[in-house]
């Protein structure tokens, strides 16, 4: 007789192979991406990079489904406050965060265990979901590492058990782009308009490098280097995001790729490695502008999630 699946709440015992399970899932989607046992840990107990959605939690759990001591499925679920204070999108919901589970084995010719644990474990959350009394229940696959989030084209096994589950797509797709820093543009002397100055501030989302030509803004980046923060990767990733850009109407065509070697020349000092950025399906000319200076599309992921059972 097989060894049964046991559905139960997160042990701390437990950390190192649900670390295991989430690397297994992030380095799937970023090539060489990793994170900490602490990271884990610490992104079971609160997202301080979220400031605005995590005050709106009330509560919070981990599911793990166990077999044979080994953990092979695991879920977070939170469920956001009743109150006039909280967003009205969040307002008396439910979410699970990210599901995981072990794929099969196309080379086992056995049962999919990984399907049944999967299948167990959203049994658990909507469960959990139904005594949260809940007014709409949410999915999505926000790991604690940067750039993984939906549900990534990766990630089949994920999506054919939350769609099993009930779940459905209801909101849009997202593209992440990676681009190495030696091959964005280099650094170039020779300015594309005359009298073009780069000026570097903070900005909202991170470092900001704005073109201006005397006081007129042609043209603006926004890179996020806090992404690799020690205490958030087990290994060394050096990687940036791109978190915004912008050009004036009928910029010269040059004037982006000169900014964006003046942004790798930026990043060399930051011992940045890679850049990431992302856009959506229908935002074709930002696509365009990013594939001319070296990104190159790394996944899509489906955001958005919502049980529709029947």
């Amino acid at each position: 007789m097989p060894a049964p699946l046991n559905v139960r709440t997160f042990h701390r015992e437990d950390r190192d192979q649900l670390t295991d399970l989430v690397n297994a899932h992030v380095a799937a989607v970023v090539p060489g991406a990793g994170v900490s046992v602490n990271t884990v840990l610490s992104s079971l107990e609160r997202q301080p990079d979220e400031f605005v959605l995590d005050p709106w939690v009330a509560e919070r759990t981990t599911l793990v489904v166990e077999h044979r001591h080994r953990i092979v499925a695991a879920a977070h679920l939170l469920r956001y406050r009743d109150d006039l204070d909280t967003g009205d999108d969040y307002r008396d919901t439910g979410h699970v965060q990210w599901s995981l589970h072990l794929p099969a084995d196309p080379d086992e010719d056995t049962p999919d265990e990984g399907a049944a644990a999967a299948d167990l474990l959203l049994s658990a959350c909507l469960a959990q979901l139904d005594r949260w009394q809940v007014r709409a229940r949410h999915a999505d696959g926000q790991l604690p590492s940067p750039g993984v989030y939906g549900v990534p084209a990766p990630w089949p096994h994920v999506r054919a058990a939350l769609e099993r589950a009930g779940f459905v797509h209801t909101g849009h797709t997202e593209i992440l782009l990676l681009a190495r820093l030696v091959d964005l543009p280099a650094p170039r002397s020779a300015v594309p308009v005359p009298g073009l100055t780069v000026h570097r501030t903070l900005g909202p989302l991170g470092t900001r490098l704005t073109a201006r030509v005397g006081t007129e803004e042609l043209a603006h980046v926004e890179l996020d280097t806090s992404l690799d923060r020690p205490e958030r990767h087990a290994r060394t990733g050096g990687t940036a995001d791109l978190a915004d850009f912008a050009l004036a109407p009928d910029a010269h065509p040059e004037l982006f790729p000169w900014l964006l070697g003046r942004a790798r020349a930026w990043l060399e000092l930051c011992g940045t490695e890679r850049v990431t950025a992302c856009a959506t399906p229908d935002e074709e000319e930002d696509l365009a502008l990013l594939g001319a200076v070296g990104f190159q599309e790394l996944t899509r992921t489906a955001r958005g999630w919502e049980h529709r059972p029947g």
